[in-house]
């Protein structure tokens, strides 16, 4: 015989199912949220616990002194010198030929016609430049600016405005560029000769210093001599007041 479901029997059957249904559907939506749940603490932990995250929730008080921990390679900080920014405008009147043995500038007219002022002390302050080509050309076109005719009646009247340049240059913490300013000041006294004696003690004080490293004290000590023989007897006086421990050429 077939059984015999009553109607309320079937009734509590489907209510039970319905109970069952809505506990299973609970239970996995409560299961869900707490797995959301612990995967956001997860998440937050891991980022609080970052380096990155750590310095930006506690900076160290040396980011606040020294702004140089801000960003130190960013390209806005590389602000190009004056001269370079001269040089890449055209306002040095000569380029840099590269050669298969060296290299050598190429003047946009003969140098004998370009003017000193402001051209001579546009090159000595690129004499304190680190990088190539600026290096190269402000060291040889001071120099050949120079050996123009008539370099000296020109240099003269810029010594005022030279010299301070040039002493930039001897007190650069760079060797190269110490070692250009020397280079050029000897360039300077052989044009302008004694009319540089005048402005000695305002650079002699630069080479003191220097003459405490091995390294330089053969080329300084050449220079001075060298300074001496162009600036003549007025010179030595000078240079001894400066630096008691030079031995003049005379001797």
């Amino acid at each position: 015989m077939e059984a015999v479901q009553k109607p309320g029997c079937a009734a509590g059957v489907q209510l039970r199912n319905r109970l069952t249904g809505n506990c299973d559907q609970r239970a996995s939506a409560g299961t869900q949220i707490k797995q959301r749940s612990t995967a956001q603490r997860s998440k937050s932990t891991s980022l609080t616990s970052s380096p990155e995250s750590v310095g930006k929730l506690h900076p160290r008080p040396s980011d606040k002194l020294n702004p140089k921990t801000i960003n130190p390679f960013g390209e806005q900080s590389r602000v190009p010198s004056a001269f370079a920014a001269i040089y890449s405008k055209g306002g040095i009147p000569c380029r840099l030929v590269h050669g298969s043995v060296k290299h050598r500038l190429q003047w946009d007219c003969p140098p004998e016609n370009l003017p000193f002022d402001p051209l001579l002390i546009t090159l000595a302050e690129g004499l304190r430049e680190t990088k190539h080509p600026y290096t190269f050309v402000s060291k040889e076109g001071f120099r050949e600016l120079l050996l123009v005719k008539g370099a000296a009646e020109k240099a003269v009247p810029l010594l005022p405005k030279l010299i301070p340049v040039l002493k930039a240059a001897l007190v650069h913490s760079d060797d190269e560029v110490f070692e250009r300013g020397l280079s050029a000041l000897v360039q300077l006294s052989v044009v302008v000769g004694p009319s540089l004696n005048g402005h000695l003690k305002h650079l002699l004080t630069s080479l003191s210093k220097r003459l405490m490293d091995k390294k330089f004290k053969e080329p300084i000590t050449s220079a001075l001599q060298k300074l001496e023989h162009h600036g003549g007897s007025g010179s030595l006086i000078i240079i001894k007041s400066k630096i008691p421990t030079y031995c003049s050429v005379c001797c």
